[in-house]
């Protein structure tokens, strides 16, 4: 269950439509290895574009809860194989509207 609201929703949509994709998950699907880097990211940055290499829609949103699941992250925003991604760091860089 999401605790964004959908103004900070629309806030972090508009701050992550500059960046780049930081993660791709290729053909080795989800490993330890890439939670890992994608949970140093989502330390760093809070706001995370994720691109999703997967066959078909079905197992490209699969694989999307698994790494909300995986990381506690926050779904923000699915535009084709890309998923947007937002954790709080615990020194938090991105304010949030209330």
């Amino acid at each position: 269950m999401s605790t964004l609201t959908q103004a900070q929703k629309r806030h972090l949509r508009a701050l992550a439509h500059h960046r780049k994709v930081i993660v791709i998950i290729g053909a080795a699907g989800i490993t330890d290895a890439l939670i890992e880097e994608l949970d140093a990211a989502l330390a760093r940055h809070e706001l995370v574009k994720v691109r999703v290499n997967a066959p078909d829609r079905g197992a490209r949103e699969a694989m999307i809860m698994t790494l909300l699941e995986r990381t506690s992250a926050e779904l923000v925003q699915t535009i084709g194989h890309i998923a947007t991604l937002y954790r709080p760091a615990e020194q938090r860089v991105i304010k949030l509207p209330s």
